[in-house]
């Protein structure tokens, strides 16, 4: 079995010295530096950058630089997918995002993880496991979302919550470690609408 095929298992793998994966990082990471240099203004290359680097697109999207992932192929992202600056994604499983999912800057989602035991962790050893998220979700600012984790569909994690553990539908979750505060309700659909004059 190849590195490649025990960290797409879930398995330990060697991350750090299998030449198959650091020649794909390598290649990952050219791609991300020439995406961060390209004038914002520059749509259409930016989008047919990231469309060269995922595995999976909508038709819609929006990625701010800097943005930076390990492989590219293993992210698929849904309709109107929007990330602000500083997104990095960590996709040695896959990262799965539904449509209308919107990102602060700082946010992190790491399907890397490292062994306890030093002795493995020296020899490079790590896993990778996938995070899932659903239609209709918002991160706030600074948010990090690890190894396993699925958001369901209408949820808003709050600003620099550390995401651990799955987190259901339609609420709002915050905190390190990240827990549901509440439900969202017809409520919160009033709060920020002006009446007209």
């Amino acid at each position: 079995m190849t590195e490649r095929e025990k960290m797409e298992q879930g398995l330990l793998y060697d991350a750090n010295y299998d030449k198959e994966l650091l020649e794909a990082r390598a290649r990952c990471k050219d791609l991300c530096f020439s995406y961060n240099q390209l004038k914002p203004s520059l749509v259409s290359e930016q989008e047919g950058m990231i469309r060269q680097l995922f595995g999976k697109t909508g038709k819609q999207f929006c990625i701010t630089a800097p943005f930076w992932c390990d492989y590219g192929c293993n992210i698929e992202i849904g309709e109107n997918f929007y990330t602000n600056h500083n997104c990095i994604i960590l996709d040695g499983a896959k990262v799965t995002f539904g449509d209308n999912v919107f990102i602060a800057p700082n946010c992190t989602f790491s399907t890397a993880g490292h062994p306890l035991d030093t002795e493995q962790r020296n020899q490079g050893l790590e896993y990778a496991y996938p995070i899932q998220v659903g239609d209709n979700v918002w991160f706030g600012a600074s948010v990090t979302v690890l190894p396993g984790v699925t958001i369901g569909s209408n949820t808003v994690i709050g600003a620099g919550s550390v995401v651990n553990r799955d987190i259901p539908d339609g609420v709002v979750a915050v905190g390190n470690p990240c827990r549901v505060l509440r439900k969202i309700t017809e409520e919160d659909k009033k709060k920020y609408w002006r009446e007209e004059k």
